[in-house]
């Protein structure tokens, strides 16, 4: 995910990164310019009687109607990507409740136990991430006497194996070490919403928009851009050029934006940080219960 600071109007408009949608679009920028520059020629100088003039106000029409279709669009798009994320703080918190119970819970001169539960919670978070993903390595796993290599490669569900293994060994503290009947029920709320939260990651994940729905929208904008040279070319000339080219550059990165921040799980600059939440899952689990 891209940091940067949205009072920086002047950096924020010249900068051209590479998930510039400005980048990712010039080549057909350019193609559209053309075409648009050719069609405008032939228009102003070979079929100028036979055009009528007020051809714009049907895209001034459809030009509204468009921005309607594009924003509800990106507003759907935009509340999977916060919903995402919400799930991950969520994930977060939910990590350093669960210790800070454990915590209570767990004598502190016992630091193997501590130990095992702050690998077991740390490994969850990257797990999940690398679930979401898709991603074969996991890599970040670290492997205990509770989590062994082989039986984590078997599960196919990699983020529920760690779950049970959790679930199974504070359950089996509770039993060993009883402080009182419900140390167990203290923390199975927090083990529930874990599996919640990978649960509605998946949803996300697994729900992409409807496929007739996102054709259509590429379509209608395909169709508005491509005749809109032919309308705007006989009644402004070549400031035709131009003006196509930012109706373009506007409908055609709404899209572009769309699309990539309805998975919000990957590795794009738009992303959500998975990696930083991970990593401060395990650090926040790790001075909770060992430091």
């Amino acid at each position: 995910m891209v940091t940067y600071n949205p009072k920086d109007w002047l950096k924020l408009i010249l900068i051209f990164h590479k998930s510039d949608t400005f980048r990712i679009l010039l080549p057909a920028l350019l193609i559209i310019g053309v075409v648009t520059g050719i069609i405008s020629y032939v228009e102003q100088n070979h079929f100028h009687e036979f055009l009528p003039g007020n051809l714009t106000i049907f895209h001034q029409i459809a030009g509204f109607i468009i921005s309607l279709v594009l924003v509800f669009r990106i507003n759907s798009a935009y509340d999977r990507w916060w919903e995402g994320r919400k799930l991950w703080g969520s994930l977060l918190n939910n990590s350093r409740n669960l210790c800070i119970k454990l915590h209570a819970l767990i004598p502190i001169g016992d630091l193997e136990t501590r130990r095992q539960i702050h690998s077991l919670v740390s490994n969850y978070a990257f797990a999940v991430k690398d679930h979401l993903r898709g991603n074969k390595g996991y890599f970040e796993i670290e492997f205990s006497d509770e989590l062994k290599k082989e039986n984590f490669d078997n599960a196919a569900h990699k983020p529920n194996y760690i779950a049970k293994q959790l679930t199974s060994y504070i359950l089996n503290i509770c039993k060993k070490n009883p402080q009182t009947q419900n140390d167990y029920l203290i923390v199975s709320e927090n083990l529930d919403d874990m599996t919640e939260i990978c649960g509605a990651c998946e949803r996300i994940k697994s729900t992409p928009i409807p496929y007739s729905y996102s054709i259509f929208i590429k379509k209608i904008v395909f169709i508005y851009i491509i005749t809109m040279p032919i309308s705007f070319g006989l009644t402004t000339g070549y400031w035709s050029i131009p003006i196509v080219m930012i109706m373009f550059y506007a409908f055609a990165s709404l899209e572009l934006i769309s699309e990539e921040i309805e998975d919000p799980f990957g590795t794009d600059d738009n992303d959500l940080p998975l990696d930083d939440i991970s990593e401060k899952i395990k650090a926040n689990t790790k001075e909770i219960l060992l430091h």
